[in-house]
C-alpha cells in the first residue's frame, strides 16, 4: 500500500514539475524605439496626450458636439456592444475549471424476439415478453488542467476581451479628432465665406466705377465686361462655400449621431484656442498609451496563449466521469430509495499518438501566428512613431506658412487701396485693379486654409499621441 502511494505521489510531481516547464512565459518584443521624437528640441517626459478631451478642446460648442458624439456615435456604440459581448465570454471561461453536471431522465420498453435468446430468458425469468428500464441520473465529466490548456483558454477570453476594450478606446479618439476637424473646418468655411462677401462688395465698387468710366468715354465696354465676371466668379464662389458649409454640418450631424441639421457656432476661426507649446513626450510613453498599439500587444500575447493550448494539447489529458442516481426495470418501485440507487465513476489518461500530423501542425502554425503577430506589434509602433512625427513636422511648418501667409494677405490689401486710387486717377487700368482684388481674396482665403491645417495639425499630433480617449 505504501508504494502503490509513493508511485502516485511520485507520478503527480512529475506531472506538476512538467506542467511548469511547458507554461510559456511572455517576453516582450524588443523595440528600436528612438529616444526622443524628431522634431523635438528636448526631450520632455510630459505629454500634451495626457490632457482629457475637455481640458485640451476648450471651446464649449466644440466640447457639446465631442459629448454628443461620445454618446451617441453609432461606431461607438457598436465597440461597446462587442466589449459587453466579450465580458459575457470572459465570465464564462472562469467557469472552464469547473466539470461539467448534468441531469437526464429516461424511460425505455424493449420487446425482443420470442425466438431469441433474450426473449426465452425474458419468459423464462420474468414471465413477460418484454423488459422496461427507468433511469434519473446525475452525470458529470472534468479534465484536470494537468498542462495549463484550461488556463490558457482563459487568458484567451481575457486577451479578446481586452482587446474590444482598447478598440473602443481607439475608435473614441479617432470620433474625438473627428469632430474637432470637422468642426474647425466648417469654422473655415465660415471665413472663407465672409472673405468672398466682402471681395463681393469690392467687386461690387468696382463694377459701379467701371460703368461711370465707361459711361463718361474714359474706359472701353471690355473694362465693364471684365468687371462684371470678376463680380460673377466671386458670386460662384459664395454659391460653393455655402453648399461646402452644409455638406459639413451634414457630415457633423452624423458623426454625432444625429440626423443632418445646423450646427451652432458662436466663435470665428481666429478666436479658437488650442495648447500651442506642444510637449510630445517620450516614444516609449506613448506606445503604452495609444490604445490602437496596446490592442496589437494584447493580439500578440493571446496568440502566445493560443500556442501554450496547441502545446498541451500533444500531452496526456485526465479526464474522470461519473454518473450515479436511481434506476429500475419497474416503475412502481423506481423512487424505492437505497435499493434503487447507482453510481460509477471512471478515470482514463489519455495520450494522442498518431492524429494525422494534425496536433504537430496546430503547434507550428501556432507559432508562425505568433511570429506573425510580433511583426504586427513592431509595425504598429513604427507607425505611431511616424504618424507623432509627421504631425510635428506639419505644426512646425505650418507655423511659418501661417506667418508669411499673413504677411501676404496685408500686402495684398494694402495693393487693392493703390489699385483703386491709381484707377480713379487714370493711372491704372481695371486689369490691374482686378488682378489686385483677385489676387488679395486667394490671398484671405489661403490663409485660413493655412490656419484651419494648423489646427489639425495639433489636433492630429494629440490623437497621435494616445489623446482622446479619457
Amino acid at each position: 500500500m505504501k508504494r502503490i502511494k509513493n508511485i502516485i505521489i511520485t507520478f503527480g510531481l512529475a506531472l506538476v514539475s512538467v506542467s511548469c516547464v511547458s507554461k510559456l512565459a511572455y517576453k516582450e518584443p524588443e523595440l528600436e524605439l528612438p529616444e526622443t521624437f524628431k522634431y523635438t528640441a528636448t526631450a520632455d517626459t510630459a505629454s500634451v496626450a495626457n490632457l482629457e478631451w475637455k481640458q485640451f478642446f476648450s471651446d464649449p460648442m466644440l466640447q457639446n458636439l465631442i459629448e454628443k458624439g461620445i454618446k451617441n456615435n453609432y461606431d461607438l456604440q457598436i465597440a461597446l456592444k462587442q466589449v459587453a459581448s466579450s465580458q459575457e465570454k470572459l465570465k464564462q471561461a472562469k467557469y472552464l475549471q469547473y466539470p461539467d453536471v448534468g441531469f437526464g431522465v429516461s424511460a425505455q420498453i424493449s420487446k425482443p424476439s420470442k425466438n431469441s435468446m433474450n426473449g426465452q430468458s425474458l419468459n423464462l425469468f420474468l414471465g413477460k415478453s418484454y423488459v422496461e428500464d427507468y433511469n434519473a441520473a446525475f452525470n458529470l465529466s472534468w479534465e484536470a488542467d494537468i498542462w495549463g490548456k484550461i488556463k490558457n483558454q482563459q487568458e484567451v477570453s481575457k486577451m479578446q476581451y481586452l482587446q474590444t476594450y482598447e478598440a473602443t478606446k481607439a475608435i473614441q479618439t479617432q470620433v474625438v479628432a473627428a469632430i474637432a476637424q470637422g468642426y474647425y473646418n466648417l469654422l473655415m468655411l465660415d471665413k472663407q465665406l465672409q472673405i468672398a462677401q466682402s471681395n463681393l462688395e469690392l467687386s461690387n465698387r468696382t463694377l459701379s466705377l467701371t460703368e461711370k468710366l465707361w459711361q463718361s468715354g474714359d474706359t472701353t465696354s471690355l473694362g465693364v465686361q471684365q468687371a462684371t465676371a470678376q463680380k460673377q466668379s466671386t458670386e460662384l464662389l459664395i454659391t460653393q462655400l455655402e453648399q461646402n458649409i452644409a455638406i459639413q454640418e451634414n457630415a457633423l450631424s452624423i458623426l454625432v449621431g444625429e440626423n443632418p441639421n445646423k450646427i451652432d457656432r458662436t466663435i470665428e476661426m481666429s478666436d479658437t484656442s488650442l495648447p500651442q507649446d506642444i510637449s510630445a513626450g517620450l516614444p516609449a510613453a506613448m506606445v503604452s498609451r495609444r490604445p490602437d498599439v496596446r490592442q496589437q500587444e494584447l493580439v500578440l500575447l493571446e496568440s502566445n496563449s493560443m500556442v501554450g493550448i496547441a502545446q498541451a494539447n500533444m500531452y496526456p489529458s485526465l479526464k474522470i466521469t461519473a454518473n450515479g442516481g436511481i434506476n429500475s426495470f419497474k416503475i412502481d418501485n423506481w423512487f424505492q430509495i437505497p435499493a434503487s440507487l447507482f453510481g460509477s465513476v471512471l478515470g482514463g489518461l489519455t495520450q494522442p499518438i498518431f492524429q494525422k500530423r494534425q496536433l504537430k501542425t496546430d503547434l507550428n502554425v501556432a507559432k508562425i501566428q505568433r511570429e506573425k503577430n510580433v511583426l504586427a506589434f513592431r509595425q504598429s509602433v513604427l507607425n505611431a512613431v511616424g504618424e507623432v512625427s509627421d504631425a510635428l513636422v506639419s505644426n512646425e511648418s505650418l507655423k511659418v506658412q501661417e506667418q508669411k501667409a499673413t504677411e501676404q494677405v496685408a500686402t495684398l490689401k494694402n495693393g487693392i487701396k493703390s489699385a483703386e486710387m491709381l484707377y480713379k486717377g487714370g493711372m491704372a487700368n481695371y486689369l490691374e485693379v482686378i488682378t489686385a482684388q483677385g489676387n488679395s481674396l486667394q490671398a484671405e482665403l489661403n490663409l485660413a486654409s493655412v490656419k484651419r491645417q494648423r489646427l489639425s495639425s495639433i489636433v492630429d499630433l494629440y490623437r497621435a499621441l494616445g489623446g482622446g480617449w479619457k
